[in-house]
Formats: structure tokens, sequence, C-alpha cells
């Protein structure tokens, strides 16, 4: 596949702009069970200690409470890897229809998703060798520099502060 240019990302900034600020849909459930493996889930567990049910995020000696649970605007992902088929590699567990960004969600935030609820962690959520390796140089920069770093368009980092089921096509909202 093709990487997308600068020029195509930028393109796209004014549609994931359109993002709701409130009452999004989780769009996409992603689990990791190993390295590089994903499964696409219709419904996931939220739990205090593991995250994501079965993720891997939960399997180091000390994972980082910070980072437990990532969140995507699907818009994003969708005009960086190109299309909805690519959007897993992105290596996050939720693709949501929200606007992620730092000025609508600050850090503290709670955020209702399907039965659960997610916290926004200051912990930044950044592009990293793997992600430019599957999206392009030009798309590791659309990310971590204005305004996709502001935008949080790489995603945000939550922790689960209530467990509960979230399903494809569930509301998420701030509380």
């Amino acid at each position: 596949m093709e990487h997308r240019t600068t020029d195509e990302l930028t393109a796209a900034l004014d549609e994931i702009r359109r993002s709701p600020a409130d009452g999004g849909t989780v769009a996409l459930i992603v689990r990791r069970p190993e390295e590089g493996e994903r499964e696409v889930l219709e419904e996931g567990l939220l739990d205090l200690e593991q995250g994501l049910v079965g993720d891997r995020w939960s399997r180091p000696a000390a994972p980082n409470p910070e980072t437990q649970l990532t969140l995507m605007n699907v818009r994003a992902a969708d005009a960086i890897a190109g299309g909805p088929e690519r959007r897993p590699l992105a290596g996050d567990q939720l693709f949501v229809d929200l606007d992620l960004s730092i000025e609508n969600l600050p850090a503290g935030t709670r955020l209702a998703v399907g039965d659960a609820v997610v916290e926004v962690t200051p912990e930044p959520h950044t592009g990293c060798a793997k992600f430019s390796a599957r999206f392009g140089t030009d798309a590791l920069r659309f990310v971590n520099k204005p305004p996709g770093r502001e935008l949080r368009l790489r995603g945000v980092n939550t922790r689960v502060v209530t467990p509960g089921a979230v399903r494809a096509g569930d509301t998420i909202s701030k509380l």
C-alpha cells in the first residue's frame, strides 16, 4: 500500500475537525493479543486491571496505568491508513468518532463508553517507528507536529475507571 502524502493528510483536516465534541460513537474495537496481531471485536470488556481484556497491554511486569487504553479518532485513522481496512494497524484499541483534541478533552476528562467509564490521562500518545513503518514518515510528522499534536491525531491515552462492556456502535460521551 502506498503511504499518504502530507498534502493528502492535510486535506483531511477539515473532515477530522468535524468530529463531534460530545456524543460520538465507537466505530471499531481492536484487541492486540500478541505483538503485531490484531483482532477486530464486536464487543470487548474494559477492566480496571487489564484494560481491554485479552489485550497485550497488561502483560509486562509493570504496565503503565497511564497508557492502559488508547482511543484514536476514526476520521484521522481513515485519512492516515487510506481506508477502514487498514485502521487496526494503528495499534489503538478503540477507534471513535469524537473530537480528541487537548482543548475538548483535557487530562482528567471522563468519558462514558458503552457500559464503562474511562479517564483521559496526561501521558501523550505519539507516533513511533512502528507507526512510521506502517503509514510513512509523512503520517508520523502529521500526527506529531502542529496541528496534529493539539488535535491528538495519533490518539489519546486513557485508563479504565469503571469496568464494563463496549460494543461497536456504542455512544461515547463526556461526563
